[in-house]
């Protein structure tokens, strides 16, 4: 068996082997994503005891992966009209509970398309309710409640409590204009933020509970929501989804019998499905010491990867150096992994303080290669062209095959959307 490339923490870890990965660069070049669909398809048979998964879709966005995601009859929460055109290309339904719209707002092009093809919409906000009301009564509704608390790998992706700008705070005033406007309550939604801890992954079925016995309406579908993590580093702990399982169908079980009427368990993930798939590969460029730190630089900055900068997000990495003769014997250098952009911060080594991380890795030269691991969700879907920067090609590894679900952007493309008007 070929050797696998190993993580420089010593963690091992099964990864595309050495020459696939070169294969790859050979023919498509460096920078790129590639995404190992087995390792997505594990993931979503932890879930299967759930009634409903609902992929969402904004932390790994691209068509072909969603195509996979319905061939497992998974399910897809839509957060913009994008969005939704995806989802319609990917092959998910109308009319049938495939696609939920979620958001705070809605623009009357959205309304539009979720009103003509009677798409349910998960509402966090009363004036959203109001405008669908007016237009649609008797729409398909979820109300997305703000349970007062909330939780986060970063502040930034706390979504619940008072700092969050999201979900309902008020649940009687949501009820009097759903009642007002004839709309059609089905459902009821409740996420407090992404990568948070155990405990209050649990206190929300807690809350699921008293806001759905204060409503007291028939309701066929409860969300757990999405948030749970994935250990990016080796001693991060597991989540135990049997036990989460059980759990929340316990709560199920005791809000259907309260409310007399049958009720689905729906769990909104997107990073536990698709983070750990996804690597992204980059090339050395130059070595630089600066004082006493040694700059790593990259082909591949924030505008591809801004987890780190963005969050102070930790990433495994590994070096797949191109001469096979380094690989043994190779001096460990402590170093900092930048990338190639016109911005101090564009480093992928930091932490959640925005202080450099100093990383361990086998030494490198111009010419190697770097890999950063666990990129599969919020990645390529958080990607721009930052300093006029083309996005990267997507591959998907599937059944020991690859195929390129996103071609390169050509510079001439990027620049048509201003020289065509």
């Amino acid at each position: 068996m070929k050797k696998n490339i190993c993580f420089t923490t010593k963690v091992k870890k099964k990864v595309l082997p050495r020459s696939k990965i070169l294969y790859l660069i050979k023919k498509y070049k460096t920078p790129m994503w590639i995404y190992n669909a087995d390792i997505i398809i594990k993931q979503i048979k932890k879930l299967k005891k759930f009634d409903i998964i609902r992929f969402a879709q904004k932390s790994c966005s691209n068509i072909h992966i969603l195509k996979l995601m319905k061939s497992y009859n998974i399910k897809v929460d839509a957060v913009s009209l994008g969005e939704i055109k995806r989802a319609f290309i990917a092959g998910f339904k109308s009319n049938n509970n495939d696609i939920v719209f979620t958001s705070d707002i809605i623009e009357n092009k959205v309304l539009k398309v979720v009103i003509k093809n009677n798409i349910p919409v998960n509402a966090g906000s009363i004036d959203m309710l109001k405008k669908i009301g007016k237009i649609s009564p008797k729409h398909p509704i979820w109300i997305r409640i703000n349970p007062k608390f909330g939780d986060g790998h970063h502040i930034k992706t706390n979504t619940g409590g008072e700092n969050s700008k999201h979900g309902i705070w008020n649940t009687d005033e949501a009820l009097s204009v759903i009642k007002k406007y004839d709309l059609n309550l089905i459902g009821l939604h409740i996420h407090i933020g992404s990568g948070i801890n155990e405990k209050n992954l649990y206190n929300i079925c807690n809350s699921m509970k008293k806001y759905a016995i204060k409503i007291n309406k028939k309701i066929k579908f409860i969300s757990a929501g999405g948030g749970l993590n994935i250990p990016y580093r080796s001693r991060d702990k597991k989540i135990n989804i049997d036990n989460y399982f059980k759990k929340w169908n316990e709560t199920k079980k005791i809000i259907s019998s309260i409310l007399n009427c049958s009720i689905q368990l729906e769990i909104e993930p997107g990073r536990f499905l698709v983070g750990q798939s996804g690597i992204l590969v980059a090339k050395v460029y130059s070595v630089k010491k600066m004082g006493q730190n040694i700059f790593v630089i990259l082909n591949s900055g924030f505008n591809d990867l801004i987890r780190p900068i963005l969050y102070g997000s930790y990433h495994k990495i590994s070096v797949l150096h191109k001469n096979k003769k380094k690989i043994k014997n190779n001096t460990i250098i402590k170093s900092i992994i930048a990338g190639p952009l016109c911005e101090s911060g564009d480093v992928f080594t930091l932490k959640k303080t925005g202080v450099i991380f100093h990383r361990k890795i086998p030494k490198v030269s111009p010419g190697d290669y770097i890999i950063i691991h666990d990129t599969g969700a919020y990645g390529s879907s958080m990607s721009s062209n930052y300093n006029s920067r083309p996005l990267i090609p997507e591959i998907l590894y599937k059944k020991n095959k690859f195929k390129l679900i996103r071609r390169r952007q050509k510079i001439k493309e990027m620049l048509e959307l201003e020289t065509s008007v």
